[in-house]
C-alpha cells in the first residue's frame, strides 16, 4: 500500500500520523504464535463467532468474489476499520477508512463511548461508500474506488445532535433515501426510525425532517429500535433493525411495497435456547452461490461485541435466520455451521507484532487523534520506542497504543526496557477499560521498580493505585498478561525463564460501549521513553 492510499491530496499532511499504523502487512510469518482464535475448523464447518474480537456493529457487502466488512470504532483512531474476506469466515484487516477524527479539537483527547458510531458500507456507482455517525455531530460520507484507500475526507451529510445508525437506499428509479435512528441520550427521545430524501451522490438531504416510517413505540413489547439496514427484493423494501438493547435484544424485519411504509414487522432471530445473547445488529449478505448469509454481533461485555455469521433463508417473503426451531418464523444462532464457501484460505486479523518493519501493524490504535512524536520505529531497529507522555490516569491519556481482545483465552508477552526516565516516570503493558490494571517499570529516587497498578471506579473515572511488586536492578524487564473467562494474571521474569506472579487477579470490564482493550504506554514525564521488544500474542 503507498502513502497516496491513506488520504486523498488534500489531506497529505497529516499522512505522517497515520502512515505507520496503515501500512503493515496482517498474515502471520513462520514462527510466529499460533493465532489464539480461529473461526474456520478446516473441516468445511466454522465456529461462531467468526471475529472473537470487538467489531462492533458490524456491516458488510460483496462485491463480486470478494467480502467487505467495516464496524464501528468510537473514539480510537484510526477509525472505520477494513476486513476483507473471499468466504465470510476468515477475515484479514486491510487498512482503516478514517485515519483522523473530525473535528479535530474535539478528539485531541479520548472522549470514551463518542466519535464513530455504527456504520454502514455500501457499493455504488462503481465506488464504495460509508455512512458513519457521530452522535454529536451528524452523519457523515466517506467513498473510494479502492477499499484498502484512498478515503475522502469526512463530508457531513446531515448535521444535528442524536443522529445514528445511517442506512442509505438507491432506488430503482435513482432516487436516493437516507434512513436512520435516534440516540435518546443526545436528542431526547429513540425507537423510531426516520426516512428521508437523499440525492444520489450522496452530498445532500433533500427534506428538512423527514418522517417517521417506523414506530417502536407503537409495537408491543418493542424498546430501543435502531441499528436499520435498508435493502429492496422483489418489490419489497425491507428494513433489518435490531431492538430490546444490546444484551438481551432480538433482530426484527420490516418490509412494505412502499419506501415510506406502512410497514408490517416479524421478529426473524433471537437467543431461543442457544447460548448466543443478543443476537441482533448487522448485514444481510448473499453470495456469489446465491446462498444468503447474516452478519451480528454478540455483546460479550469485557470482550466486546463480536461477530457471529448465520445462514438465512427466505420463507414466505421473510426471512429466517440461524436454525429454524419451530414455525413462527423465528430463528436461533448457530454455534457451528457449514462454511459458506469450501475454498478460502484460513485468515485472522493480527494480534502480535515483532516491530522489525517500518509500520506498526494494524491492529494497533490510539486512545484520540494521534502524533507522530508518540513513537519510533526507527530510533532503535527492530523495536518500538514510546515516548513518555504527561499523564497519571491511562484513561485519559490519547497516547496509550491499543488493540482489542482476541479471544476468550490468550497470553500476551512483552520486553520492555525503560530509559532515560525521570522519578515517577512509567510504561507498561496494559489491560483498559472503565477499570484498568497494567504491569511495568517506574523509576523511583531509589532506582527502578516493577509495580503493579490498578484503576478502580465507574464509567467517569476511576483512581490508580499503585502496588510495589519488587525492586529490580535493571531497566527492563518480561512482562506476562494470561486472560481466561475475563480474568487477567500478571507475571514478570527478568531473565525470560521463570515467571513470577504480580499481584492478586484482576477482573476485566468493559469501556464505554467497547470491549477492554490491551495495550502499551509510556507516562508520567517528558523526559523518558521506553523500548518494546515484541508483542506476542498466543493461545
Amino acid at each position: 500500500m503507498t502513502t497516496t492510499h491513506l488520504l486523498r491530496r488534500t489531506a497529505l499532511r497529516v499522512l505522517p500520523l497515520i502512515l505507520p499504523l496503515a501500512l503493515a502487512a496482517c498474515q502471520s510469518t513462520p514462527g510466529t504464535p499460533q493465532a489464539p482464535w480461529t473461526a474456520d475448523l478446516g473441516n468445511g464447518q466454522y465456529q461462531n463467532p467468526i471475529l472473537h474480537a470487538d467489531y462492533s456493529d458490524p456491516d458488510a457487502i460483496r462485491v463480486g468474489a470478494s467480502y467487505y466488512m467495516t464496524a464501528s470504532s468510537f473514539s480510537n483512531t484510526p477509525g472505520l476499520p477494513l476486513l476483507q474476506s473471499t468466504d465470510m469466515v476468515n477475515w484479514e484487516l486491510v487498512g482503516h477508512a478514517l485515519p483522523r477524527l473530525v473535528p479535530e479539537k474535539v478528539f485531541a483527547t479520548p472522549q470514551p463511548g463518542k466519535g464513530v458510531w455504527a456504520p454502514c458500507l455500501r457499493f455504488h456507482d462503481g465506488k464504495f461508500w460509508i455512512f458513519y455517525p457521530d452522535p454529536d455531530f451528524g452523519i457523515y460520507v466517506i467513498t473510494a474506488t479502492n477499499f484498502q484507500g484512498p478515503w475522502s475526507a469526512p463530508h457531513l451529510l446531515a448535521g444535528g445532535k442524536g443522529l445514528i445508525d445511517p442506512a442509505p437506499l438507491w432506488d430503482d428509479d435513482g432516487k436516493a433515501y437516507l434512513l436512520h435512528g435516534w440516540a435518546k441520550s443526545r436528542a431526547g427521545f429513540n425507537n423510531v426510525l426516520t426516512l428521508r430524501g437523499m440525492a444520489p451522490d450522496g452530498r445532500s438531504l433533500l427534506d428538512a425532517g423527514g418522517q417517521i416510517v417506523i414506530d417502536g413505540n407503537k409495537l408491543p413489547n418493542y424498546k430501543t429500535l435502531e441499528g436499520p439496514k435498508f435493502y429492496k427484493k422483489d418489490g419489497y423494501y425491507y428494513v433489518f433493525a435490531p431492538a430490546g438493547g444490546v444484551e438481551e435484544g432480538w433482530q426484527s424485519v420490516f418490509r412494505s411495497r412502499k419506501v415510506d411504509g406502512p410497514y408490517e414487522d416479524r421478529i426473524v432471530m433471537a437467543q431461543g435456547k442457544s447460548g448466543t445473547n443478543g443476537p441482533h445488529q448487522g448485514a444481510w449478505v448473499t453470495a456469489q452461490d446465491g446462498s444468503d448469509w447474516f452478519f451480528h454481533f454478540q455483546d460479550r461485555r469485557a470482550y466486546g461485541r463480536v461477530v457471529h455469521l448465520q445462514p438465512l433463508r427466505w420463507k414466505d417473503g421473510w426471512p429466517l435466520i440461524g436454525e429454524e426451531v419451530d414455525t413462527s418464523g423465528v430463528g436461533q444462532p448457530f454455534a457451528r455451521h457449514a462454511k459458506p464457501l469450501v475454498a478460502g484460505p484460513v485468515r485472522v486479523p493480527p494480534t502480535g507484532d515483532e516491530f522489525s518493519g517500518a509500520a506498526l501493524g494494524l491492529q494497533w490504535q490510539w486512545s484520540a487523534n494521534g502524533k507522530p512524536a508518540w513513537y519510533s520505529l526507527a530510533a532503535r531497529p527492530g523495536q518500538l520506542r514510546l515516548q513518555a507522555q504527561p499523564g497519571s490516569n491511562l484513561r485519559e491519556m490519547a497516547s496509550v497504543l491499543t488493540q482489542k481482545l482476541p479471544a476468550p483465552a490468550f497470553t500476551v508477552d512483552t520486553r520492555i526496557e525503560l530509559s532515560a526516565a525521570r522519578e515517577g516516570e512509567r510504561a507498561g503493558l496494559v489491560l483498559l477499560g472503565m477499570k484498568y490494571a497494567w504491569l511495568g517499570l517506574r523509576r523511583a529516587a531509589s532506582g527502578t521498580q516493577l509495580v503493579l497498578g490498578v484503576c478502580e471506579g465507574d464509567e467517569h473515572r476511576c483512581t490508580e493505585q499503585d502496588q510495589l511488586v519488587v525492586p529490580v536492578d535493571t531497566s527492563a524487564a518480561y512482562l506476562r498478561m494470561t486472560v481466561a473467562d475475563g480474568v487477567a494474571r500478571f507475571s514478570y521474569s527478568l531473565d525470560n525463564s521463570k515467571f513470577i506472579d504480580a499481584g492478586q487477579p484482576f477482573t476485566a470490564s468493559m469501556g464505554r460501549w467497547v470491549g477492554a482493550q490491551m495495550g502499551l504506554f509510556s507516562a508520567g514525564g517528558t523526559e523518558g521513553h521506553a523500548d518494546v521488544d515484541y508483542f506476542r500474542v498466543s493461545q
